[in-house]
């Protein structure tokens, strides 16, 4: 029972006891009143349960900070919206932050599904899909995604993934050896770079093959640094400032890229030109960045939500997969920093920062 309903049945059961031992004889309809306000208060109780239930629960498992994780909720949230769910409204959304400890996914996933909830978005690459489907089997997921899916497993196919999982891909490993590309047409005089990444994230070891490839091809020198969270990007790049390259690469991975503004804004400091695999960091104050919209595929995350809550099978959806890609480019960091960008690569941005 609710306290609201608790405090009312309380008062007005005193107030008809006070009544009755007044009244005397009386008392018979006190305690009539008594019972019914008791039948009231046992009626409004389930009745209020079953509204309560009623609603569906969003899980969302996050690998990041709650406060890293925000640039991605807005647009979830106007995915649900598109789709005629608000958060408070006609849907209650449970969120559960790993605050960049991967190993932390399987618990919370564990949690969401023991509360239960109706549905998990797991929202930051393979460890967070792969700990919600190993915690159920029956509960839908919608994943956000920059590995293959197929390839590691949380799908059958993307037309037909099957199961209890679909999902938002976004290809960012396919795309680490794409940035490398766009960082050496801005800046072909660069000879040694450094490439940022987190040493927790499972999908690193393929990264670094497909860098050190890249960085080959183009005869660049190339410096690995790793972190894994905000204080471990402060002491990278105390490091760098006494070896410093001629540009920093950030790899595309869910922690990392909730720290994007961090990693500019250190970047920028020791007057270091930054390529990133997402535009937040070039809003930060980066140099560029080139791949799909994170945002964007966070909205269609929202939006297959509401598809599944409607009655939609995830096996019945296939895994959406980036349309467009974006190379933006930060015109204002590049005068901090003295460097002149083509007029050919200003012509091929989708966005410039001026």
């Amino acid at each position: 029972m609710s306290q609201l309903l608790i405090n009312q049945y309380l008062a007005e059961l005193d107030r008809l006891r006070r009544v009755s031992g007044a009244q005397g004889e009386s008392g018979r309809i006190g305690r009539r009143n008594i019972i019914a306000v008791l039948g009231g208060a046992a009626m409004a109780w389930p009745f209020a349960a079953r509204a309560q239930q009623a609603m569906p629960v969003i899980g969302f498992l996050s690998p990041r900070t709650a406060s890293g994780s925000q640039i991605y909720v807005g647009p979830f949230k106007r995915g649900l919206e598109e789709g005629g769910f608000a958060e408070g409204r006609n849907v209650t959304i449970d969120y559960r932050f790993a605050d960049g400890r991967y190993e932390a996914l399987p618990g919370l996933a564990d949690e969401l599904v023991r509360r239960p909830v109706s549905i998990i978005l797991a929202a930051g690459g393979p460890p967070v899909s792969h700990a919600a489907k190993n915690a159920t089997a029956s509960i839908p997921i919608v994943f956000v995604n920059g590995s293959d899916p197929v390839a590691d497993g949380t799908v059958q196919s993307i037309p037909h993934p099957g199961g209890n999982v679909t999902g938002v891909l976004l290809l960012a490993r396919m795309l680490a050896a794409k940035v490398i590309d766009v960082q050496h047409d801005l800046l072909p005089n660069a000879s040694n770079i450094a490439y940022l990444i987190n040493p927790a994230f499972s999908g690193t070891a393929d990264d670094f093959e497909v860098v050190e490839r890249a960085a080959r091809h183009f005869n660049l020198g190339l410096t690995f640094i790793r972190a894994s969270s905000h204080s471990e990007i402060d002491q990278a790049f105390a490091a760098l400032g006494q070896n410093r390259p001629d540009a920093l690469i950030a790899q595309s991975e869910p922690v990392l890229n909730s720290l994007a503004g961090v990693t500019a804004a250190r970047a920028l400091s020791l007057h270091l030109p930054a390529v990133f695999g997402s535009r937040e960091g070039v809003d930060a104050g980066g140099l560029a960045s080139y791949g799909p919209s994170i945002a964007e595929a966070y909205r269609e995350a929202g939006l297959y939500v509401t598809r599944i809550l409607k009655g939609n099978k995830p096996a019945d959806l296939p895994v959406l997969q980036p349309t467009k890609f974006e190379l933006v480019i930060n015109l204002n960091t590049a005068k901090q920093l003295g460097l002149t960008i083509s007029r050919e690569m200003l012509l091929r941005a989708d966005d410039v920062i001026e």
